[in-house]
């Protein structure tokens, strides 16, 4: 199947572990993806990282400036980086956002003609203004006129099997993963269903999450895909990430770490 995978690291955010996985100890550093899939139909982002602003304004990220340091360079956006890959922004078809937070979403507007494919009950929660007011959604990031189209559960963007929209709720209302078949197999983004290794092998969840019970399950789910053979890419593992997005090869394995 002719599908390509393409890693971007669109910057980084450092908080407190604690914050991420239960129990968590000191500070943790958190690689923010973006992943780049060409089809023949069409170029598809999986998520878009961080707002270019924040590489020198963090005002935007309101109350959770507090909670989060913000390492991003200029360039580090997804619109810079698919442009250094020889990639046209403007020709990217779908973005597909596990969900709505800043780190996900916020360089949608780097893709200005894709249609927004999410979960209904993602999208529901980002138009909910007690989350908006919270600041656990902020609409200047993904509320910017693109064609949306809310799917419900399974998705297949192209009708051929090979990129898959997969929920796996509990983290937010209407998370998403994404499972893309290429001839090199079957990779599993877990997106922040599966922050890190230790999420899933220790079953350490955050403290805060719209459902934890709706993501145990999600992380269920997605134990059986690992066993089955999915190779599978953590949310935000300091340790796997850089060791797959070094340069802009095409991703065909994941080494295991």
């Amino acid at each position: 199947m002719s599908v390509k995978i393409r890693l971007m690291t669109c910057g980084w955010l450092e908080t407190d572990a604690k914050i991420i996985i239960d129990g968590g100890e000191g500070r943790i550093r958190l690689p923010i993806p973006s992943v780049l899939i060409e089809h023949p139909q069409g170029l598809v982002l999986f998520d878009t990282g961080l707002h270019e602003e924040l590489h020198h304004d963090t005002s935007r990220l309101r109350t959770n400036e507090t909670l989060f340091a913000v390492d991003m360079k200029a360039g580090d956006g997804v619109g810079s980086q698919l442009r250094n890959l020889g990639v046209d922004p403007s020709e990217v078809r779908y973005v597909i956002n596990s969900h709505l937070h800043f780190d996900h979403c916020g360089g949608n507007a780097q893709a200005p003609n894709a249609t927004l494919v999410i979960q209904k009950p993602e999208w529901e929660a980002g138009q909910k203004q007690k989350l908006i007011d919270f600041d656990v959604y902020n609409p200047e990031d993904y509320a910017l006129g693109h064609p949306v189209m809310e799917v419900e559960g399974e998705h297949d963007l192209f009708g051929d099997g090979s990129v898959m929209c997969m929920p796996t709720y509990g983290h937010t209302p209407g998370h998403q993963s994404l499972l893309i078949r290429s001839e090199h197999g079957e990779f599993l983004f877990a997106a922040d269903t599966c922050y890190m290794r230790e999420t899933l092998e220790q079953g350490r969840l955050p403290r805060i999450g719209y459902n934890l019970d709706w993501q145990r399950k999600s992380l269920e789910w997605i134990r059986e895909k690992r066993g089955d053979g999915a190779q599978l890419i953590y949310g935000h593992d300091v340790r796997q990430w850089p060791a797959l997005a070094e340069g802009s090869h095409e991703l065909t394995e994941v080494p295991d770490f």
